[in-house]
């Protein structure tokens, strides 16, 4: 029994003391934030079909697709304007008996670029398609190089924050334990000026009035410092 004690006295000694919780470790984060220009366009244009036949409704989507890529083609440019097909769907339409009565189907068309005169040019002489969707954004050389930018303007507020707060609490310095950076951008677009009047005036061949927007890129880096 004394044995058996003295063995259990002596486990129990051996046991790693319990690590001490981090001391004058700070969360803390920062973002930085800048409004660019979006310069990158895309423009969707899409036509519809329905008949009796399936193969009829399929073969009239694809010359009304064919058509427009022909003309799309003629003044695309890596970059500036490339063109690339959409979806293109074809389903059954059902009777209230429960069987087939027609078919339907749609084709699309997406011209997307940096060179929106380009752009609305080439979308403006299709004839077979009509525009579905405009949207905004940022390429990706400009996305790169305003996030560089943003981030290292959201880096230095990171350590001026660690800075002021390690001075404020009486310490000399920090040293960083870990830190996270994440960027994101956000559209703010106007309304396209493609009014259902403005299609109905223009001419067959007239450029597709577009304007474009700005977005807000932002950069936060987080993380946590040890005071010293």
């Amino acid at each position: 029994m004394a044995l058996l004690v003295s063995f259990v006295a002596m486990a129990v000694q051996a046991q790693p003391a319990a690590p001490l919780a981090p001391q004058n470790v700070v969360q803390l984060s920062a973002s930085a934030t800048a409004e660019v220009q979006q310069d990158l366009l895309s423009l969707a244009m899409n036509t519809t079909r329905e008949g009796l036949d399936a193969g009829t409704v399929q073969n009239q989507l694809k010359l009304a697709l064919d058509a427009a890529l022909v003309e799309a083609r003629k003044t695309a440019m890596p970059g500036q304007l490339d063109v690339r097909t959409g979806n293109f769907s074809l389903y059954p339409r059902y009777g209230r008996d429960g069987k087939i009565s027609g078919w339907q189907g749609g084709a699309e068309l997406l011209l997307e670029g940096r060179d929106f005169a380009r752009i609305s040019a080439a979308a403006g002489k299709i004839q077979t398609l009509t525009i579905g969707g405009v949207s905004f954004g940022l390429s990706r050389e400009q996305r790169a190089k305003t996030e560089t930018e943003v981030q290292a303007a959201a880096i230095e507020r990171f350590k001026s924050r660690a800075a002021d707060i390690a001075n404020s609490f009486g310490f000399s310095g920090y040293s960083l334990k870990e830190v996270s950076v994440n960027a994101n951008d956000q559209g703010v677009s106007p309304r396209p000026r493609m009014l259902a009047m403005e299609a109905r005036v223009a001419s067959a061949d007239a450029p597709v009035p577009i304007e474009a927007g700005r977005s807000t890129v932002v950069v936060t880096v987080s993380g946590s410092v040890q005071l010293k």
